[in-house]
């Protein structure tokens, strides 16, 4: 098992697929990382070799913000917007979507999946 960034990647699976586990890297990072260190990415995790697992750690350390560096970078700049408090810091306070999406309908992932479904409006009425 490799330890890349504090972050044990799975051994069963592609190098270029097991690298996007990381946090702040994604399918383009770890072809263009692959692709500097001279690695196959159709190799799998298991099948590297230490000084490769090496190479893709320093790296990778040494040119990218990761994990917990870039969390705390997001979460400042979050902190920022709300402290100042713009358009986009007063939706991030609300729980809802920042980017201009509808809210109306399809903003589950961002409030949850609440789900409260309602009649026709009309009230049965019945007599006793």
């Amino acid at each position: 098992m490799a330890r890349i960034a504090g972050v044990t990647i799975p051994a069963n699976k592609r190098v270029v697929i097991a690298l996007t586990y990381i946090y702040g890297v994604g399918l383009t990072t770890a072809k263009k990382v692959l692709k500097e260190t001279g690695v196959d990415e159709n190799i799998r995790v298991k099948d590297l070799k230490e000084e490769q697992v090496n190479a893709l750690r320093t790296l990778l350390e040494k040119g990218h913000k990761l994990e917990g560096d870039l969390r705390r970078e997001v979460l400042g700049n979050i902190k920022r917007l709300r402290d100042i408090v713009c358009y986009r810091g007063t939706r991030h306070m609300k729980k809802l979507p920042v980017h201009g999406q509808r809210t109306r309908t399809n903003s589950r992932t961002i409030r949850g999946n609440v789900r409260r479904t309602t009649g026709s409006g009309k009230r049965i009425l019945t007599k006793t």
